[in-house]
């Protein structure tokens, strides 16, 4: 051996765990950190679903969503570690996650008026009843299909379009009372 890791593969030829997982890091970590509220509990939410995932690979089914199965570790690994406890409001994402390049078209107003735009969307999505806001994160956050949203989160897909439908109203007005509209 030559001392290289290989990644655990699965033996019906598969992907390995590592090439499925790795990608969806970032996007756990957010998540977590929405749930955690806590940059270090969201760090360990994410490494034991890494954990759990791993171990519970070889029962992976490929033809279904990894990236549906793998949050719904998550989403159930956060509700354990919180057995009897109410859920709790979640945070947004650190101000260093909206750093992005600049543009030549950019100017400090249009800067200002995208920062305020996105901690007024934030700031609705933390209104939000946290059965809507599961849903909101993985859809339009996340980028899950309805169908991986509703693996992830063990609900019919029809709830899932419910709850969304329902969430971005919510958040369309809290922004509309926010603005001084409608």
């Amino acid at each position: 051996m030559n001392g290289n890791v290989v990644p655990l593969r699965d033996p019906r030829g598969t992907a390995g765990f590592e090439e499925l997982a790795m990608p969806l890091f970032p996007s756990l970590y957010n998540f977590a950190h929405w749930l955690t509220r806590n940059r270090d509990e969201a760090e360990d939410l994410v490494q034991e679903t890494f954990a759990k995932a791993l171990r519970g690979f070889p029962s992976f089914q490929p033809e279904s969503s990894f990236k549906a199965w793998i949050f719904r570790i998550l989403k159930n690994t956060f509700l354990t570690s919180r057995a009897g406890l109410r859920a709790h409001p979640m945070v947004a994402l650190d101000e260093e996650d909206d750093a992005s390049a600049g543009t030549s078209e950019e100017t400090p107003e249009t800067i200002l008026l995208a920062h305020a735009s996105r901690e007024l969307v934030r700031d609705a999505i933390e209104t939000l009843a946290p059965s809507f806001r599961e849903v909101v994160l993985l859809r339009d956050v996340e980028g899950l299909a309805y169908k991986e949203v509703a693996d992830a989160l063990a609900i019919p897909i029809g709830t899932v379009m419910s709850r969304l439908a329902r969430g971005r109203r919510e958040i369309r007005r809290h922004v509309e009372e926010r603005l001084g509209g409608r």
